[in-house]
């Protein structure tokens, strides 16, 4: 089997655009995302304009060693950079990929932006880079987070617990994922997910 194909490339939703990030993009982010309470369940907190332009270097530079693919999202109705995700831990000869490394700034939260951006994730890598295995990973005690995972229709696989971060705290991390085998099933369960009922940032749709 050849080796999956993974490249930058930008995906288009009703609400939210993902885009390749870019270093131009930090001033952005910076503008909407410096707020503690985003960093709760990400080791690393980004604090200051600068901490924003290391956190998206780091980012590119994992996009440059292969093993990452991050995001800028961009929400459709104002152009705005308003969070970041990307497939991770790429797996090129098994066909399978992260998705994480989520944030949203607190706008757009209960909003269709999240779940869609995970929708259309999970599209892309099934349907064009025929993965036969996305994975999802979040804190267990990350309420918010587990109902955007599984709303998008991953299966939860059990726990690794007394994980600890960078800030020496132990916790547990939930896993989940979503698989396909392309030659028996013609749509993966993601398609159940029908984001024309969330609503956009000013109604009080899911997160």
């Amino acid at each position: 089997m050849n080796k999956m194909v993974i490249a930058p490339v930008i995906l288009e939703g009703r609400h939210v655009r993902l885009e390749p990030l870019a270093l131009e993009h930090a001033a952005g982010l910076a503008e909407v995302g410096l707020d503690a309470e985003l960093w709760k369940w990400i080791p690393t907190p980004v604090r200051t304009p600068e901490e924003m332009s290391g956190y998206v270097q780091t980012a590119l530079d994992d996009r440059t060693m292969g093993s990452s693919l991050p995001f800028v999202l961009i929400e459709q109705a104002s152009g705005r950079s308003i969070g970041s995700t990307r497939y991770g831990n790429i797996d090129r000869d098994h066909y399978r990929v992260e998705i994480g490394w989520t944030w949203v700034a607190r706008q757009w939260q209960r909003t269709a932006i999240n779940t869609e951006a995970k929708y259309l994730l999970l599209r892309h890598a099934f349907e064009t880079l025929k993965c036969i295995r996305v994975e999802l990973k979040t804190d267990s005690l990350n309420d918010r987070s587990r109902a955007a995972i599984l709303r998008v229709g991953a299966t939860e696989e059990g726990t690794f617990r007394n994980r600890r971060d960078s800030s020496r705290r132990g916790h547990r991390r939930g896993y989940f994922s979503q698989s396909h085998d392309h030659r028996k099933r013609p749509h993966p369960s993601y398609r159940l997910f029908q984001y024309p009922r969330l609503r956009m940032a000013s109604g009080k749709g899911p997160a």
